[in-house]
């Protein structure tokens, strides 16, 4: 395959040149002496921006599935409505349930396979059940529980080591030896919590590297309590999520978090439930119900549950609406996301040896074609 004529991301700006795929990768052999079998497909992409295949590592379903309902025909619909918005590589998120639940969750996803039109599965998210009951979200408060290495470990033995984040509270008992334990085998997160600045500080400085979903289930800015995002914002190793979805967080609050931490720094994540991509209505998240009304949803107490709009969407906002330069925010949803899961030797650029994983933008920002692991869609 080529695509041509496209205005081609480099990691740092954009250039019109083509871009070759032979066998699934990028490469720099001309088309004349590609060596894979059949014509050389050519896709045109004058006018457009071309972009590396999207990675979200923070979103629970979307068109009617969720990842914790456990089935390998729910990790299909998703994975096939992903890849179908450019979003190439997934990382889903589980909820606050028991021990047992989770095992059976994630066995399901560490069996799954990806057929030709799906999204790679590359990672788990357990976003609970290590969290505050003071800052539950739309988390159900019935299964929360203190930190417990021993639990993970055998729910990562279950997963067949594909959990790549974990969410916790580090003022929850046992938080911080839980972090001592596992950052060396886990990307741990901050996440519903309480916690102030000492307390978040101190979990950066023993291991943990991110912050999930930035503003949201956490103590806010303030000049005499700080909170995590200043402690997050110190450590320079610490990346912070961002759900750019124009429901979560002000626009003025994005350009803040750009400006904080850097654009190497924000991982653009959707946080989007299953009633992405569907209509109005009433629905499910961990067990409670949601009512989607618009772009909103939100459970019967008022408090946000989750997001509805794709990764997709989500850039797009953050570059219109937010005036996020299309570059920064190309990195927050491709390289910088590959870098934290631990897959950034083959995802999120289009550099030769990738996968060819790629998304053609129109000048409106709209995906208009999806080359998955060198197929175009």
């Amino acid at each position: 395959m080529r695509i041509i004529g496209g205005n081609v991301f480099d990691g740092d700006g954009f250039a019109v040149h083509d871009l070759v795929v032979d066998q699934g990768r990028f490469v720099e052999a001309p088309a004349g002496v590609l060596t894979g079998e059949g014509a050389v497909e050519t896709v045109d992409a004058a006018g457009c921006s071309v972009i590396p295949g999207l990675i979200d590592v923070h979103f629970h379903g979307c068109c009617g599935a969720d990842l914790c309902d456990g089935t390998d025909e729910a990790l299909t619909a998703i994975a096939r409505h992903e890849a179908r918005r450019g979003i190439t590589s997934i990382c889903p998120a589980t909820m606050t349930y028991p021990e047992d639940t989770l095992a059976r969750i994630v066995s399901v996803a560490a069996a799954h396979r990806p057929a030709a039109d799906e999204a790679r599965l590359v990672g788990i998210n357990m976003e609970g059940p290590f969290i505050s009951p003071g800052k539950i979200g739309a988390q159900n408060p019935a299964y929360v529980q203190v930190p417990d290495v021993d639990m993970m470990r055998r729910l990562q033995e279950a997963a067949r080591g594909l959990v790549k984040l974990v969410d916790l509270a580090p003022e929850s008992q046992g938080a911080l030896d839980f972090i001592d334990q596992m950052a060396g085998e886990v990307r741990i997160s901050l996440a519903h919590t309480t916690a102030g600045y000492d307390c978040a500080a101190e979990a950066f400085a023993r291991g943990a590297r991110q912050l999930t979903h930035l503003y949201n289930a956490m103590p806010g800015l303030h000049h005499r309590e700080p909170g995590p995002i200043a402690a997050a914002f110190e450590h320079d190793e610490v990346t912070a999520e961002l759900i750019a979805d124009g429901v979560h967080i002000h626009p003025a609050m994005v350009r803040m978090a750009f400006t904080l931490f850097g654009d190497d720094r924000i991982i653009l994540v959707s946080d989007t439930m299953r009633a992405a991509g569907l209509e109005d209505g009433d629905y499910d998240l961990g067990g409670q119900n949601v009512t989607v009304r618009g772009n909103t949803a939100t459970l019967a107490n008022g408090a946000l549950a989750g997001s509805v709009t794709d990764l997709a969407s989500c850039l797009k906002w953050a570059v219109a609406e937010a005036g996020i330069p299309l570059a920064s925010a190309v990195k927050a949803a491709t390289e910088n996301p590959a870098r934290a899961i631990g897959i950034a030797d083959e995802a999120g650029s289009l550099a030769p040896g990738y996968l060819a994983d790629a998304v053609i933008l129109d000048q409106d920002l709209n995906v208009k074609h999806v080359i998955l692991r060198g197929a175009l869609l």
